[in-house]
């Protein structure tokens, strides 16, 4: 019997790969069986072991910028699989939030989305294959005090996936989104006791995530058995955003 949600013999690429999250994904799509090729802009040592461990291998590229964006996906090959998970915070409120501060984050996490997808859409189209996740968030759907720049990013990736789902389904391309809630991770390590407590209270399932969670959604939605779902926002956040 086939393996669920089996990627066996399909060529992916994962941006911010490195560590956290990204990393869980790049393993989990090489357990799955797919060829796997780790994107990062920093953390060079990092995310070699990780590429090491899924088989597959790492290409440095600021995703940003729309020529180091496209160049990525030009040496990942023929895809089958993008899943865009680059991203970074710099949380502050709104009135003392510096202008690079914004713009750092939305370029990051926004602009390169349209970079990648727009590189790898045109060869997916032509084959009438392929299937895109695009990682956000919780806070991209009810906000998060702080995080405007955040917040703003995260939903624009819900916005644009959405429309990029309706162009490019006619030609059998799917594209959907990953929403984690509160994810276990060097962030989540650093907060406080109190702001922990917050979290877990309005958390129905009473927990943090762990990557792994968030890395067995974008498994699915990436497989076979995903066939017919596009367009879609997947929350795993335990509750959290519902």
């Amino acid at each position: 019997m086939a393996e669920f949600a089996s990627l066996e013999g399909k060529n992916a690429l994962v941006t911010g790969g490195s560590r956290g999250i990204g990393r869980a994904i790049a393993l989990e799509l090489a357990r799955a069986g797919a060829s796997v090729v780790v994107g990062y802009r920093a953390g060079q040592d990092e995310a070699e072991g990780v590429a090491a461990e899924a088989g597959g291998r790492a290409v440095q590229a600021d995703v940003s910028s729309a020529e180091e964006a496209a160049r990525l996906v030009e040496d990942a090959g023929d895809l089958d699989v993008l899943v865009n998970n680059a991203g970074l915070t710099r949380d502050g409120l709104l009135a003392r939030m510096p202008d690079e501060d914004w713009r750092d984050v939305i370029e990051t996490n926004l602009s390169s989305v349209f970079y990648t997808c727009r590189a790898a859409a045109r060869p997916m189209m032509k084959r009438r294959a392929g299937t895109i996740v695009n990682v956000s968030s919780v806070v991209g759907l009810h906000g998060n005090p702080g995080q405007t720049n955040y917040a703003a990013s995260k939903a624009g990736i819900i916005g644009f996936t959405k429309s990029l789902a309706r162009e490019l389904g006619s030609r059998g391309v799917r594209a959907n989104v990953v929403a984690p809630g509160y994810i276990t991770s060097r962030l989540t390590d650093e907060i406080s006791d109190e702001m922990r407590s917050l979290m877990l209270q309005n958390t129905p399932l009473g927990r943090l995530g762990d990557p792994e969670n968030v890395a067995g959604a974008v498994r699915f939605l990436c497989s076979d058995e995903a066939a017919f779902i596009t367009g879609e926002v997947l929350l795993v956040d335990g509750g959290l955003g519902m």
